[in-house]
């Protein structure tokens, strides 16, 4: 499988909005995606394999910090290290744009992406009370700080 991890564009939209729609239970909007890469302390990627968006990133960047709000691979690529490649490129594009630390949140079920986190440097710093909804869970709040 050949992946290609590029900058998000408007064109990707439709299909980053199937992999929310399909992997959220409070997914994000074309209009949220179309705000959210206008912005230029924000940076969203996708990671494109057979042709296709096979997942999607993004951070918002706000005082040399960046909280990563968006993760998710097309369920049918999830176990192929797409997740982890493209964490990697943008932590590497956070680095060079001045991004002095990372933060999430994760739902605390969510033990595969905790792992993936986990190993890419974060660390469990708290815990958000009943951050989600559909259902209604905690979040795990994670950082990797200092990454420069």
């Amino acid at each position: 499988m050949n992946l290609l991890i590029r900058s998000m564009t408007e064109d990707d939209i439709p299909e980053v909005i199937a992999i929310e729609t399909d992997t959220f239970s409070d997914p994000w909007t074309g209009e949220d995606f179309k705000r959210a890469i206008s912005e230029p302390n924000n940076r969203y990627l996708t990671a494109r394999a057979d042709g296709r968006v096979a997942g999607y990133c993004g951070y918002w960047g706000v005082a040399g910090e960046g909280h990563i709000c968006n993760v998710a691979v097309m369920k049918e690529y999830r176990g192929r290290k797409i997740g982890y490649h493209m964490m990697v490129h943008m932590i590497a594009e956070a680095m060079s744009r001045g991004i002095t630390s990372l933060t999430l949140e994760v739902r605390r079920s969510n033990t595969a992406a905790i792992k993936l986190y986990e190993r890419l440097g974060f660390i469990s710093e708290g815990i958000r009370k009943d951050f989600y909804i559909m259902p209604r869970e905690d979040a795990v709040i994670m950082w990797r700080r200092w990454i420069q």
